[in-house]
């Protein structure tokens, strides 16, 4: 053969071999590059109302920042350190990784690095750490592929969002926090060198654990920049001087924040389908209702020793604001622990603060009672039933007020029966809280299965908002990566009983709070509430579950207390510890400046009650007239209230009749008397809420 063919085919066989290898590298770069996997898993935020930072909620910390927030002086940096001729190669630096192949076959071992920074994003994306040659054949082939389908600035970002900065920091961004806490827009040269430092090995330039060695290698990476003409030597002198100036990030106590939490993961898995894994890679900031300062009260409200009866009772506290449903503060035990057995939505015995639901609203919502309808209070049987009073007290007839004040039994009972347990149930059903109970021992909170401190305080916001209730949340909005709200709460209102109605509890629950079992504790602003207690099996002072549920004009919550397991345990004190710890808490907030609740326009009001004593002092005295006429001055001392009637009745013989009525005075005339047959007189008071008579006075003559 010719030597001129020989050389033809020579040159063919080498360039067929370069295209076959052309296309080996192609074909093997497409087959390895996962594209899925350039996209970085993110940390979520959990941030308050104001877009205060909580916490972080992350697998890696790390927060996915574009290029166009990072410095021209950082990305320099990194360069200057890591790959010189980043933006002149194709993703590898052949002149460097010929000089490292001699550098370390001269050594006899690995001296020296020759990756560039698109080989690195290979290494840490889409390989192992196996050290072999096929290992880094299959690295220079996926750069050389990255560098074909994305360009250098692209390519950069994900190296700068993907590399480990020690501490647990991911990413350019979650760097500048934790150690500056800065975003990477507002890095100076000197923090962006310190940064481009680190990724060679986290721990051994650790600015917290080795800050020497840091600042060394910070200022070798300053002094590469001035070498490759990205700094001047006076700026390059100047910052080199200057100290780390490290303003670390501290980590905020947060087990005042778990039970919190821990509904923020349970909501967003059960609402919105959100996953606690997704919840921490997903990037999301999620905005939540929390009132930061209330909820630290009521997190050292709980771990105060004074504020329970022993160590072993247990409680739970949720607050939530009563016109939006938010919920500004929960504690779901006194030592709770994260992951922990949340007793906000424990379900408990109600007792007493069921009744206002289940009786007395469905009661006003039939238009047949009112606040000052009376109610029978004595020993009943209701079909072998036979409710008792917890004092053992018993006056006859009660006004449903008081009933409601001072928690009677047998009034409300036997106002259950007499609207039906149906009816009564109906209003419950249609606020998602069915009860499978049937028997009138509902109406006293003795329940199959009970009822959560967040149910009874989404339940009670009917009566703080003008008879609506709306599904209470923690999560106020969801916003995915590219700060997109993705997802809200559903804020639409059900309406549960009337604004009548609503208005008629709140006067009623005021009076309890004021006058009634909800007494204990000190709180001088606007509230309404009730307490309720149940009790052990036989033991009627032993108290096993111990309750507060009121509300502000603005707030609404519940508090419990008692024991996870109900055995023959029982606490001592009853509700004055729950309603002591509500008070407690609310003092921590704003409400106090509200003096009274707002009454709703269109609505009938209620008065305090009127009550009617026993009339003393009654004297008749007879006077003449310049007529000729003969008249009498009834005097009595009037009772304190100046709304009392009272009935002047007149008696001759055995016939008594009505002579007249006065209101809030002491006296009555008496106008043309006989005085040969005069007759004999008696005031009772009369209670115009009531309807009823008091107790006469003693018979006088004129």
């Amino acid at each position: 053969m010719k030597k001129g063919a020989i050389g033809l085919a020579a040159v063919a066989i080498v360039l067929m071999t370069s295209l076959a290898v052309y296309v080996g590298i192609i074909a093997l770069g497409h087959y390895a590059v996962d594209e899925k996997k350039l996209v970085f898993h993110s940390a979520s935020r959990i941030v308050d109302r104001n877009g205060n930072e909580l916490m972080k909620l992350y697998a890696e910390n790390r927060e996915i920042v574009p290029i166009s927030r990072i410095p021209r002086h950082v990305r320099e940096a990194f360069i200057a350190v890591e790959d010189s001729r980043f933006y002149r190669h194709h993703g590898v630096d052949v002149p460097a990784l010929l000089r490292a192949l001699y550098r370390d076959v001269a050594a006899g071992g690995k001296v020296e690095g020759g990756s560039t920074i698109t080989q690195q994003l290979v290494k840490n994306v889409f390989l192992t750490n196996e050290k072999t040659w096929f290992r880094k054949t299959k690295e220079l082939v996926i750069a050389l592929n990255l560098e074909r389908t994305y360009t250098k600035d692209q390519l950069l970002e994900y190296y700068l969002n993907q590399i480990y900065f020690g501490h647990g920091a991911y990413g350019i961004a979650a760097a500048s926090q934790l150690y500056f806490q800065k975003q990477p827009e507002d890095l100076t040269v000197e923090e962006g060198a310190l940064l481009a430092a680190l990724p060679k090995s986290p721990s051994a330039y650790s600015p917290v654990w080795h800050p020497e060695e840091s600042r060394n290698r910070r200022n070798l990476v300053l002094s590469l920049m001035q070498q490759q003409g990205y700094l001047s030597a006076e700026d390059t002198v100047r910052s080199q001087g200057r100290t780390l100036s490290l303003h670390m990030k501290k980590q905020e106590q947060e087990d005042q924040y778990a039970s919190y939490m821990d509904m923020v993961f349970r909501e967003a898995e059960e609402r919105y389908g959100l996953s606690h894994e997704e919840m921490l890679r997903g990037g999301y900031t999620f905005t939540i209702a929390m009132d930061k300062k209330l909820q630290a009260e009521a997190y050292e409200a709980f771990r105060s020793p004074e504020n329970f009866p022993d160590e072993k009772t247990e409680g739970a506290f949720v607050l939530l604001d009563s016109e939006t449903g938010g919920i500004r503060a929960a504690v779901g035990g006194r030592n709770y622990q994260e992951r922990g057995w949340n007793r906000v939505y424990a379900r408990r015995q109600p007792g007493s603060v069921l009744k206002p639901l289940l009786v007395y609203a469905p009661a006003l919502e039939t238009g047949r009672f009112k606040p000052y309808s009376l109610l029978p209070n004595e020993k009943l049987s209701f079909g072998g039933y036979a409710p008792r009073n917890y004092d053992n007290r018993y006056t006859k007839e009660i006004t449903m007020y008081d009933a409601v004040k001072d928690s009677v039994n047998v009034p409300a009972v036997w106002l259950l029966n007499e609207i039906g347990i149906s009816t009564a149930k109906g209003y419950l059903e249609k606020a998602g809280a069915a009860l499978p109970d049937k028997g009138l021992s509902m109406a006293l909170g003795g329940l199959k299965e009970g009822m959560s401190p967040l149910e009874l305080a989404k339940l009670y916001r009917s009566f703080a908002s003008s008879g609506s209730l709306v599904e209470p949340y923690v999560i106020e909005r969801i916003q995915n990566r590219q700060g997109e709200v993705i997802a809200e709460p559903d804020r639409r209102e059900t309406v549960l009983f009337s604004r009548q109605t609503a208005w008629y509890m709140t006067r009623m629950l005021e009076g309890a709070v004021k006058d009634g079992t909800g007494q204990a504790g000190r709180y001088d602003g606007a509230l309404a509430g009730k307490t309720g207690t149940t009790s052990l099996p036989g033991n009627d002072r032993g108290v096993r579950d111990a309750w507060f549920v009121g509300y502000t004009p603005s707030l609404v919550g519940a508090v419990w207390m008692g024991y996870d397991k109900t055995g023959e345990q029982y606490m001592t004190g009853g509700s004055g510890y729950p309603t002591r710890l509500f008070k407690q808490i609310l003092r921590h907030t704003d409400e106090e400046a509200a003096a009274a609740f707002k009454q709703p326009g269109g609505v009938e009001n209620v008065e305090d009650p009127i009550r009617v004593g026993p009339v003393e002092a009654i004297q008749a005295k007879l006077t003449f007239s310049p007529f000729g006429l003969f008249t009498a001055k009834l005097t009595w001392k009037p009772l304190p209230d100046e709304r009392v009637q009272y009935r002047i009745y007149k008696k001759e013989g055995v016939k008594e009749t009505l002579a007249g009525t006065v209101t809030g005075k002491g006296e009555y005339r008496v106008k043309f008397l006989n005085v040969f047959a005069r007759p004999q007189f008696y005031v009772v008071p009369y209670n115009p809420q009531t309807e009823r008579e008091g107790e006469k006075t003693s018979l006088v003559r004129p």
